[in-house]
């Protein structure tokens, strides 16, 4: 039982952390100068509490699908809602950063927020810890939105 439950932990680290790998490759290859040339509001952290924050949410996300998974009543459209969020996560760095589109991914960030609500209520029916898990990840995916949208309406 804990070799599977070790080998369970480590592919939904894996899965998790690809949109963290695939994002920061893409932010790190296409940001600048087109990022720093933006006009952004005062409510804009420093970029280098990105990296710190997102990792630990990414960590939470990963506890919080693995805590469901080896839940007695799980259901598997659940675990394909998550895996399509992680989809929606990665893209949104690929569309702001890489294509410079603010828009399409403010779009795409309102979807993320849609699934993870989604994922927080389903969660919370099997697995009350997996749903508070995802609480922090719900809270900065609308701060990130809220920069998001200024970040449209002042450029």
């Amino acid at each position: 039982m804990f070799k599977n439950k070790f080998v369970s932990f480590i592919l939904f680290f894996l899965i998790t952390y690809s949109a963290s790998f695939i994002g920061g490759f893409v932010t790190i290859s296409f940001k600048e100068p087109w990022y720093s040339q933006l006009v952004k509001s005062n409510f804009n952290p420093p970029d280098w509490i990105f990296a710190p924050v997102w990792t630990t949410l990414y960590l939470l996300m990963t506890i919080a699908i693995w805590l469901f998974w080896h839940s007695k009543t799980r259901d598997i459209k659940t675990v394909y809602i998550y895996f399509i969020h992680i989809i929606f996560n990665t893209t949104w760095s690929v569309i702001f950063f890489g294509f410079h589109q603010i828009f399409l991914a403010l779009i795409t960030l309102i979807i993320l927020i849609i699934l993870i609500i989604i994922l927080v209520k389903r969660f919370k029916r099997v697995n009350l810890a997996s749903c508070y898990l995802m609480i922090p990840y719900l809270l900065w995916c609308c701060f990130a939105l809220f920069l998001n949208l200024n970040i449209l309406i002042l450029n």
